[in-house]
């Protein structure tokens, strides 16, 4: 993790796989590496920082073994690292990597209990709080500027908005 105990690549790539695994049971090897490599490239395109790291590395550091066949599936410890990578703080949302990690926070959100899952979700909301905080006041800097960025900011805005009133429905949602 970087100073701020934000994800670096290899670790978005590990939250990936250990939730996969958590979530679908033992897959095949190929199975998990095309299912990691295709949600994080329909999320930010495929780039060297996040293809470069290597699953072996889950089996080698005791995150997931052999089972049946074969398959690998996710150990205790693995499970442990997954929590705690969910754990982690979240970058700003400008950033194609946070984009990547809020959407595996949301898509594995329902495998935490459901006090940690408020707790990602509170941790969400603050995001995009200061989001909105941080384009309103850029907003408001370059008022006097010609040209489209105050639009863009608008549409910015609007979205951080959108996300912020869906993520507090999910709060107080079933």
């Amino acid at each position: 993790m970087t100073q701020d105990k934000a994800l670096l690549p290899k670790q978005v790539l590990r939250l990936c796989a250990l939730g996969k695994l958590l979530q679908s049971g033992p897959m095949s090897y190929p199975d998990l590496a095309q299912s990691v490599t295709e949600f994080t490239a329909h999320l930010i395109g495929p780039t060297l920082d996040m293809m470069g790291s290597s699953l072996e590395l889950l089996r080698y550091d005791g995150l997931i073994e052999p089972a049946e066949g074969e398959r690998l599936a996710i150990t205790d410890a693995g499970e442990a690292e997954f929590r705690d990578l969910m754990a982690a703080q979240l970058p700003t949302p400008a950033s194609e990597l946070s984009k990547l990690v809020v959407a595996l926070k949301i898509r594995f959100l329902h495998l935490l209990d459901p006090q940690r899952r408020q707790d990602e979700l509170s941790a969400l909301v603050g995001l995009y709080q200061q989001e909105i905080a941080r384009l309103e006041d850029l907003r408001e800097r370059q008022a006097d500027e010609p040209g489209n960025l105050d639009c863009w900011l608008e549409h910015d805005i609007a979205q951080n908005r959108s996300r912020l009133a869906w993520l507090r429905a999910l709060q107080t949602g079933p």
